[in-house]
């Protein structure tokens, strides 16, 4: 098994996909909706225009974004989160969440439909019971 600073290891590999502040923001940016390079240039305050462009090539690639034309001459693209992206970003509101911590007095993120705070746990559906923090060091990758 991998080390989990090892270069094999799936948070290595995590981070080479999308391991710098920029990419992280430009997917922060496409959670709400679909958006163009302007109002991505926009919403990702300081990033340079030759740095979006970099790290939109590199989300793609990634199969993290799609990057959908609505214009042929110039040649321009809609960018919006694939499935993958989606899992990442579900990711990143619970990074988000952390970030903020106790101290801030900012709301915990809401169920929509109830208005319940939401809670992360890890889940395991073929038991259909949570898994607790003292079994997390049997947990392994498939």
């Amino acid at each position: 098994m991998a080390t989990v600073a090892g270069s094999g290891s799936p948070l290595a590999e995590a981070l080479r996909r999308v391991g710098d502040r920029w990419s992280l923001l430009v997917i922060d940016a496409l959670m709400a909706s679909p958006m163009r390079f302007n109002d991505l240039s926009g919403s990702v305050e300081g990033i340079a225009p030759n740095i979006l462009t970099d790290r939109l090539r590199r989300l793609v690639s990634a199969g993290v974004i799609t990057a959908e034309p609505y214009s042929q001459r110039p040649l321009r693209h809609e960018y919006q989160l694939t499935e993958d992206g989606q899992e990442l970003a579900g990711v990143l509101r619970l990074l988000a969440t952390w970030g903020r911590g106790p101290e801030t007095g900012a709301d915990d993120l809401h169920h929509d439909a109830c208005g319940t705070a939401l809670e992360a746990r890890w889940y395991c559906p073929t038991c259909a019971s949570l898994v607790e923090q003292e079994e997390g060091s049997g947990l392994r990758h498939l």
